[in-house]
């Protein structure tokens, strides 16, 4: 997974950097929230971002408004900063981060927190899987998936979201059933 740091700190910014590439992350690392940015909007954007609140020209907070605004694909993002007022959380918040952590950053608490935004990001992925076009026959109903391989829509919707089925039948089909049953038999035999 590719992380962005984004802090004017050098020396934040390099501890930050060296514990998380330590866990086998790929880090990139900038000093402002323009640089940051850059990445973001770049060819290789990162799936989750530490940023400082306090940054010269765009700070973290106007960083997180901005990616939610102008930014399609989800990127988990971590504010990071010495504020601790709830206030100043709240403001966080609403601005578009995912979380918040607080300086100096204990490793434990940002080890756990990057462990929530790797749970978050893929169910957001199995998420946009479910919603995208689904090839579906439309004879059988089978779904084409990702193998080639065409499958029940049950068994398809089941192996990639954990849904199982109960099956019964509707009135209007309880109807024709009953009707087809009920049909003399040998109708229009002779």
């Amino acid at each position: 997974m590719r992380i962005l740091i984004a802090d004017d700190d050098a020396t934040s910014r390099l501890m930050l950097s060296r514990v998380i590439a330590g866990w086998g992350y790929e880090v990139v690392a900038v000093q402002d929230g323009a640089a940051a940015w850059e990445c973001i909007t770049g060819d290789a954007p990162p799936a989750l971002a530490i940023v400082d609140w306090m940054m010269p020209g765009l700070s973290g907070v106007e960083l997180c408004r901005r990616i939610r605004a102008k930014v399609q694909s989800p990127i988990y993002v971590i504010l990071l900063t010495a504020r601790n007022s709830t206030e100043d959380l709240v403001e966080g918040l609403r601005a578009g981060a995912d979380d918040y952590l607080r300086k100096p950053f204990d490793p434990d608490e940002l080890r756990a927190r990057l462990h929530v935004g790797k749970r978050t990001l893929a169910l957001i992925a199995n998420i946009k899987h479910l919603t995208g076009l689904l090839p579906i026959c439309s004879y059988c109903k089978r779904i084409r998936s990702d193998h080639d391989y065409w499958e029940q829509l049950e068994s398809y919707i089941t192996e990639h979201s954990g849904a199982q089925f109960s099956h019964g039948i509707c009135p209007a089909c309880l109807e024709k059933a009953i009707e087809e049953f009920e049909a003399p038999a040998g109708k229009g035999e002779g």
